[in-house]
């Protein structure tokens, strides 16, 4: 564990780095932390540059501020972690709310974002929708406050496919709950209004498809439909994935395969 960037809010970004070559950023979905994504980041380590940041709020990066949970904040700190590895563009590898950022860092900073996946899409809701998930997350942020993240957690867990409620679980432990709570103002914060907003992405983007109500399956195709340069993997969640080394043997070949089609090959023979 280390740390890779110190904002100007004072509060750090925890995680790790593995590998060299063209830089990565992998994102982690939310609830669990960088460890769910450590096997499929090792199996890229052989040709690239890995890091696997704690989002605001997760593991080991505390932030119980919850004015400072929000999506803009989110792609500062992605970034900031870009630039204090002293690189000036990145691949974007995200699930859930990591696969968020990345979509809202390909948006806003097109020259940063060399190409992006994502795994596993956040359901992007009218208006309706967002305001019962804001009030459902302030439930969550209340029970993580006076009964502790694992009662928390039980609002989601029985809803979730199982390799994400696994790895939520696991995740637990190196949680803080106040941080936790915080991350929950996320909820207040609209990422999309509609699906159409994503067409003014120019960054190539493979997709994995999510496979439960927050993670839904039909988003995939909507968000290759409109995507300029959106691709549909052959691979998606399942019911057949349990832990992070599932995760990772499922969408590692499909992602390799994408991100050499997309890497620049004078960086990758460095």
């Amino acid at each position: 564990m280390r740390t890779m960037h110190v904002g100007d809010d004072g509060w750090p970004l925890m995680g790790a780095v593995v590998g060299r070559g063209e830089l990565i950023i992998m994102l982690h979905g939310g609830g669990p932390d960088h460890h769910s994504m450590r096997p499929l980041a090792d199996r890229l380590a052989g040709r690239y540059r890995v890091a696997l940041p704690d989002i605001r709020g997760y593991g080991a990066s505390r932030c119980p501020d919850p004015t400072l949970h929000r999506w803009d904040q989110y792609v500062t700190d992605t970034l900031a972690i870009i630039y204090a590895l002293d690189a000036t563009s990145a691949h974007l590898v995200g699930a859930g709310l990591g696969g968020t950022i990345a979509l809202r860092t390909c948006l806003q900073h097109r020259h940063v974002a060399r190409s992006a996946v994502v795994i596993s899409a956040e359901a992007i809701e009218d208006a309706e929708e967002k305001a019962a998930d804001a009030e459902l997350m302030a439930r969550f942020a209340e029970r993580a406050r006076s009964r502790g993240l694992q009662a928390a957690w039980e609002l989601f867990i029985p809803h979730l496919q199982p390799l994400i409620a696994n790895l939520v679980t696991e995740a637990i432990p190196r949680a803080d709950a106040q941080s936790a709570a915080a991350a929950a103002a996320i909820g207040h914060d609209r990422a999309f209004a509609t699906v159409e907003e994503l067409r003014r992405i120019t960054t190539a983007t493979l997709i994995i498809a999510g496979d439960d109500p927050r993670h839904p399956t039909q988003l995939a195709r909507a968000l290759v439909d409109v995507l300029p340069h959106g691709v549909l993997a052959e691979a998606a969640m399942s019911d057949l994935l349990f832990d992070a080394d599932d995760l990772a043997n499922a969408f590692a070949p499909a992602i390799e395969q994408f991100l050499a089609a997309t890497s620049d090959p004078d960086t990758q023979a460095r």
